[in-house]
């Protein structure tokens, strides 16, 4: 395993069958057995059948994760991991934490990690350069312990945790010149003058702070005390003390708190980038899948994404698989399908079986990796192999495949005839299903040449069933064409039991070329295909065949 990978995304195809799911289970499960890792995770690319949901529930599984696309995501990123500040820290202690982690930027949490705002250090030099808002400090219901350390200070009187409660900030110089300027409720700033002192605090002044730590005598004290002045002092100078003390201020009052650009960790890097370039920010807040923060991130650390890294399993054409499959690692491809349009950027393992199921290959896989194969993994492999297979009765069966289907029987406990009249009657249950989860079941994507059409299949244990189906979805089909985007869509409808199959379509042409391809004789929108039960091997094949003939005929 290359070094650095956080984790493998195991992802079988679009409107996943029971193979696609249960290969991506058990091919998960044994890479990591292999490798002794939990980085292999299964992953589902879309909603799960009715067949695959039975099977899921009878070997106790629960149903593997969604995944919708590989592109790269924030996620994906070097996220800084700059913790979020309390709203009460001063703007002074913000600036310093970012000059020391050279951060121009600064999230506001709560205690719960949920963002409230951000200081950026544009807020804090606007601020600084307000020198005529002397009454910012009250406004801001500032604490006193932000002007003690903001000021290098120490509390002679009063109480560090109350705050300031209105009042502007005056420079006490002598009594006379402080006469008409200083008010009830001003915080007053003062030297060593014994005159100065006491006359701001007869002033009613709510706190005085004595500069270049001058000495207070006890008299000032006392009388601070009857009237409810606080006294801080600094070792700073007049000048350095009142350019400071605006900076007390918490930094909730000057946070933006409306309109924030933020990105989850689920944002793909295309639509971060995007964002990004919209706005002056250079740094922007994470949040995880919880809405909580978790750092922040530039512009710069997007160019160093790391690609997603994946295994495909049970398809290997780039209709059928996730969206974003392009800018992801492949590592591996494990199916039995023909070959089809997936590139690669690198060389990656890949095998490919004519045999009737993927989970027939994964078996093999086991055997040769001397891993033991779990009762309920066995299980879920054994069903991939009916379902693919038809109970063996599609031509795509191998012996391969009936010899693996005994030997994962053995390992499951499971009676092979019973347990697949059960699994197919599940499947084929239609209460409370609407045409479009019917359809999505097992619906996937090809093309030839500039073709592109779609062909679906369900299974059916009896006629009743079977009719049901198409009297649901048969009407579904020009929908459906165009949610997909499709010229042609194709429809199978297979009986298990009778080895046959009754075809619907839609688009221009459809029915001639399925007269063609199976020299069948349509009737009513619909074509009987006896022994037709295997779209790989006897549908698509046929469907390509045709589909060539008529461009080389139209050329």
């Amino acid at each position: 395993m290359p070094e650095g990978i956080r984790k493998v995304n195991v992802i079988g195809h679009l409107h996943p069958d029971t193979d696609s799911i249960c290969s991506a289970i058990a091919y998960a499960h044994l890479k990591n057995q292999v490798e002794h890792t939990d980085i292999y995770q299964a992953r589902r690319a879309g909603a799960i059948n009715r067949e695959t949901a039975f099977i899921l529930k009878h070997f106790g599984f629960e149903e593997p994760e969604l995944i919708t696309s590989v592109t790269p995501q924030v996620k994906d990123t070097e996220i800084q991991r700059q913790g979020g500040i309390d709203g009460e820290m001063s703007l002074f202690s913000a600036w310093n934490l970012m000059r020391d982690t050279k951060v121009d930027t600064l999230c506001v949490t709560d205690e719960d990690n949920n963002l409230e705002g951000l200081i950026a250090v544009k807020d804090i030099a606007n601020a600084n350069m307000d020198v005529f808002d002397m009454g910012v400090i009250g406004e801001s219901d500032t604490c006193y312990a932000n002007i003690i350390d903001t000021l290098n200070g120490e509390m002679i009187l009063g109480d560090p945790t109350a705050r300031v409660s209105g009042g502007n900030v005056c420079v006490g110089t002598t009594p006379e010149m402080m006469e008409d300027t200083v008010k009830p409720g001003d915080i007053v700033l003062v030297t060593n003058r014994y005159e100065t002192q006491q006359f701001a605090v007869e002033c009613e002044a709510q706190c005085l702070v004595i500069c270049c730590s001058a000495h207070v005598s006890s008299k000032v004290v006392a009388s601070a005390e009857r009237h409810g002045c606080s006294i801080i002092t600094t070792p700073y100078d007049t000048y350095a003390a009142a350019r400071l003390i605006s900076m007390s201020i918490p930094v909730r009052a000057k946070m933006l708190s409306e309109g924030i650009l933020k990105v989850s960790v689920n944002t793909a890097i295309d639509d971060a980038r995007k964002m990004m370039a919209r706005s002056r920010h250079r740094f922007f807040p994470v949040i995880d899948e919880s809405s909580k923060y978790v750092g922040l991130i530039s512009s710069p650390n997007l160019l160093t994404a790391k690609k997603k890294h994946v295994i495909l399993v049970d398809h290997n054409e780039r209709s059928q698989s996730v969206e974003g499959l392009e800018q992801a690692e492949i590592m591996e491809i494990i199916d039995h399908h023909r070959i089809g349009s997936i590139e690669t950027e690198g060389p990656a393992y890949f095998r490919n079986m004519p045999v009737g199921c993927t989970c027939t290959i994964v078996y093999m896989m086991y055997r040769e990796n001397n891993v033991e194969i779990p009762e309920d993994i066995a299980g879920l492999m054994l069903s991939a192999i009916l379902s693919d297979t038809l109970a063996f009765r599609s031509p795509t069966c191998t012996q391969i495949d009936r010899d693996t289907a005994q030997a994962l029987a053995k390992i499951a406990g499971v009676d092979i005839d019973t347990y697949a009249d059960e699994m197919f009657e599940a499947g084929a249950d239609l209460t409370g299903r609407t045409a479009e989860e019917v359809f999505g079941g097992d619906f996937k994507i090809f093309s030839r040449g500039n073709v592109k059409f779609g062909v679906g299949q369900g299974t059916y244990m009896t006629e009743r069933s079977r009719k049901a189906a198409e009297e649901l979805v048969g009407p579904y089909l020009k929908e459906a064409a165009a949610l997909e985007e499709l010229p042609l869509v194709f429809y199978l409808f297979t009986d298990v039991k009778t080895s046959s199959s009754e075809v619907l379509w839609y688009g221009e042409g459809a029915e001639d070329i399925i007269a063609r391809a199976f020299d069948a004789e349509p009737h009513d929108g619909m074509a009987k295909l006896p022994g037709v039960v295997s779209r790989k091997k006897q549908v698509i094949p046929a469907l390509m065949a045709t589909l060539q003939s008529i461009q080389e005929d139209q050329d």
